[in-house]
């Protein structure tokens, strides 16, 4: 492809709380500015952050999520059983990870804190509905509640309490379900993503966690040609809780992406990890996910900005918007 205008860059965020678009957009460039460094390419910093290399959107859908449940802090009876179902699957996935980065016999204090977290999830599939209005989110919140004691999550301040992780994680449930109001809010969200694009110009698309299940569905809808797609920590190949869900089925890279790229960090839980490239299609083209491990400092990382500052994630992001 030979590009003369612009290139447009749209960073497409994960589950979380109300954002602010242009102070998180201000935050994603900081930290790709310092992978562009880390990837030998400091000349290059001024051109990205000051906006001379490319039109540089954060696509903020954070608003559609904050119900009146949401904002009350409570996560009340919104949730259908299908995404109580979804939910608990998500949680057991993480779970899982976990225990394999701590198994039971280690006895040691995590692993402890995991196998608690697996106790309470099981109540979770022990027939909620019939123990009352509510029983389903008490027991989410307390697995959720576990989890967040663990020294990497709260360490992280990703989330201050299990009610907040169970609330963010209840919006990929919320996305992922197709009924009723539910369809109008994941048409709005990739709605959020797609406006303003302008087909007849370059575009470098980096999403992050649920941004990636966004991003791939509303690249489907997509008409202009994508240099670049960039997932990171995404739940993509989560098969039984996110790919089964996707649409368009069977799974497979949206026609117009010239280059998928997938980052993983060990110590992201809500990954599925090199799966990915396996489990979802090549385009008509041939264009597949290309994954590869990155090594975060800390443990259990799940932000954006992390991945961002890896020279081997922001090296490609910066060399696709070049003319």
């Amino acid at each position: 492809m030979v590009a003369t205008a612009h290139p447009q860059l749209v960073l497409v965020h994960g589950i979380g709380g109300l954002r602010n678009a242009e102070t998180e957009r201000r935050q994603w460039l900081k930290a790709l500015a310092t992978g562009v460094r880390a990837a030998g390419q400091p000349e290059l910093v001024s051109a990205l952050t000051q906006g001379w290399l490319a039109d540089v959107r954060f696509a903020d859908y954070s608003d559609l999520f904050t119900t009146k449940g949401a904002q009350g802090g409570a996560l009340g009876e919104e949730l259908d059983p299908f995404e109580e179902q979804v939910l608990a699957g998500l949680l057991e996935a993480m779970v899982d990870e976990l225990a394999e980065q701590f198994p039971p016999d280690t006895g040691t204090r995590d692993a402890r804190l995991i196998e608690q977290a697996r106790h309470h999830l099981d109540g979770l599939s022990s027939g909620s509905q019939a123990q009352g209005a509510g029983a389903f989110a008490r027991r989410l919140v307390w697995v959720t509640t576990t989890l967040v004691q663990l020294p990497g999550l709260r360490q992280s301040a990703q989330w201050a309490n299990g009610q907040a992780f169970a609330l963010h994680l209840s919006q990929v449930a919320r996305y992922l379900s197709r009924r009723g109001d539910r369809a109008a809010l994941g048409a709005a969200v990739r709605s959020r993503v797609l406006e303003g694009l302008d087909p007849a110009r370059p575009l470098v698309v980096v999403s992050h966690s649920l941004g990636t299940v966004v991003a791939y569905e509303a690249l489907h809808e997509y008409r202009g040609p994508v240099a670049l797609w960039v997932t990171l920590g995404s739940p993509l190949a989560l098969g039984g809780v996110v790919l089964q869900r996707l649409v368009p089925r069977p799974p497979s890279c949206p026609e117009e992406v010239g280059a998928w790229l997938n980052f993983w960090d060990r110590n992201d839980i809500v990954v599925g990890r090199p799966r990915l490239a396996d489990w979802i299609a090549p385009s008509g083209r041939g264009v597949k996910a290309q994954t590869a491990a990155v090594k975060s400092a800390g443990v259990w990382t799940h932000t954006a900005t992390k991945y961002l500052e890896h020279g081997e994630v922001a090296g490609p992001i910066v060399k696709a918007l070049v003319p």
